[in-house]
């Protein structure tokens, strides 16, 4: 219920303000479980690609946003635990594999679940290599992965600005991938490594990003480390 009402309240405003050009939303499933995976540039991803599906999307969103004080961290928990958000504690282990059931549960009751395979932001714009879990959640559920784009969220919104400036959004969904066939590879590391890669070259076909074959969690360790 709290989803409808934002998206009503708020959606007008959005698609007034960043005007989104959303391309290929006909490959997202009207009814039934679908997985969609995108690239990851902006934490405004999460706002743009639900406001142009009429069909809710449910994502996970990592621990730190459940757990800040005062007021803003009130209204931000209680507006991702009211629009279905799953958190995910990234820094692996049970609470990672928590958060894959959890999903998991989402795509086999028929719904969309968004998935970031990078597993975080992208650091500098480019492409990054998936984690495999998208690829356990599609052969686990035999849920179809619908490759999104984000094209220039990242620009609007880069790391460190809490607002978008004011620009018009653009998004591409591409056609769905079916890896059910191969089911009963599912927890094959190899098989698993192979699916995700797949997936992430179509997004990578929808987005035109350069791809950089490491994680970006990596990525930006390494960085913070220099700096440090």
């Amino acid at each position: 219920m709290l989803y409808q009402s934002m998206k009503i309240v708020l959606g007008p405003f959005l698609r007034l303000l960043w005007r989104p050009d959303a391309r290929g939303v006909e490959h997202v499933p009207e009814d039934g479980p679908a997985i969609l995976a995108g690239n990851h540039v902006s934490f405004s991803d999460s706002v743009f690609m639900p406001l142009v599906l009429p069909r809710r999307v449910r994502f996970i969103a990592k621990a730190e946003y459940f757990t800040e004080k005062g007021v803003k961290g009130w209204l931000k928990r209680n507006t991702l635990t009211g629009i279905g958000s799953i958190p995910v504690d990234r820094s692996g282990g049970d609470e990672a594999t928590r958060a894959l059931l959890a999903a998991q549960r989402v795509v086999e009751n028929g719904e969309l679940f968004g998935i970031y395979p990078e597993g975080t932001r992208s650091p500098d714009g480019r492409l990054y290599k998936g984690k495999t879990g998208v690829a356990r959640l599609a052969l686990t559920t035999g849920a179809p992965v619908v490759p999104v784009a984000m094209l220039n969220t990242g620009e609007l919104q880069p790391i460190g600005r809490k607002f978008p400036r004011i620009g018009r959004v653009r998004l591409v969904f591409g056609e769905p991938l079916d890896f059910s066939r191969y089911s009963a590879h599912s927890y094959d590391r190899a098989f698993e490594r192979a699916v995700t890669d797949e997936i992430m070259d179509a997004i990578r076909g929808l987005s035109g990003q350069e791809y950089v074959d490491s994680y970006a969690a990596d990525v930006k360790s390494r960085s913070d480390d220099a700096l440090g």
